[in-house]
């Protein structure tokens, strides 16, 4: 093999500049809807060129009631969710994030909140398992996911052709020493479904505090609109670069936010204002 070659075929691997798409929905209790749903916003976003499609939490399914995502829940690697992110991942040749999907836990009255990553082939290679579970009660909004969800309690990064990515989901926004656990990271990803409430005041907020504080991109798909619950999701998906600058936003509804990833643009801010090399206080 010539060393031309050669070269090409490790730039192919690590490439420098390439598209991400945020994928943001308003999902129903219908698990077979919502997939048809994904998997039209998946299709847009890679006729855009998307290399990696991150989907937003419980894109499967947003219950009228806490316990419906119980009564959908799948064991790993088996059943209908799972097939069609695999599927779905290899016939676009693109990575998918799969926001989160309930999985069987150790208890039959709860679910894992599990983020799964399939690479371009359709190959399961990671998951994350919520570990932070969300409380809150304000007003007339009750919300205990510990009710319903058994938390997990591994930190997980994955290394993929484009970089080194950081899996959190929705609430874990609230806990910067989760991703600073991480390491460096090219990528965070935050596949949530913020209330209207607690979004409008904070979501904007923290996305872009976490890509400052950790010198990296973004990405954050949401669910954003109105559910057969009652609630409402705050949605306004984005994509936020090192510096803290979105990229693309959408506020609300189903859609897909696109941007350019730029690992070059990344390593020169890091020499730049080498932050995560001053660190001085380390984990107990």
């Amino acid at each position: 093999m010539s060393t031309e070659k050669k070269i090409k075929i490790k730039h192919a691997k690590n490439e420098v500049v390439f598209k991400v798409a945020a994928v943001q929905m308003a999902s129903s209790p219908n698990v077979s809807s919502n997939l048809i749903e994904a998997k039209r916003l998946i299709e847009i976003a890679a006729n855009e060129g998307a290399k990696i499609v991150v989907l937003p939490e419980y894109f499967c399914i947003m219950g009228v009631k806490d316990f419906d995502k119980v009564t959908v829940r799948e064991k790993p690697n088996d059943g209908p969710i799972q097939k069609f992110l695999a599927k779905t991942a290899k016939q676009y040749k693109i990575w998918i994030i799969a926001g989160s999907i309930p999985l069987v836990s150790n208890y039959p009255n709860k679910v894992r909140n599990s983020c799964l990553v399939y690479n371009d082939k359709g190959e399961q290679v990671a998951r994350y398992d919520k570990i932070h579970l969300f409380g809150l009660d304000l007003g007339t909004e009750h919300y205990h996911e510990e009710n319903t969800i058994e938390s997990g309690d591994q930190i997980v990064t994955v290394d993929t052709p484009y970089g080194k990515i950081g899996l959190s989901i929705c609430y874990d926004l609230r806990f910067p020493e989760l991703y600073r656990a991480m390491g460096e990271v090219d990528m965070i990803v935050v596949p949530s479904a913020f209330t209207e409430t607690t979004g409008k005041a904070h979501w904007e907020t923290l996305v872009r505090a976490r890509a400052i504080e950790n010198l990296c991109y973004v990405i954050a798909s949401a669910q954003g609109g109105y559910h057969l619950s009652g609630r409402e999701t705050h949605g306004n998906s984005m994509i936020v670069d090192p510096w803290g600058v979105i990229l693309d936003r959408l506020p609300r509804g189903s859609g897909v936010v696109i941007a350019n990833i730029n690992r070059n643009y990344l390593a020169s801010l890091r020499q730049s204002l080498p932050a995560l090399k001053h660190k001085t206080i380390r984990a107990i």
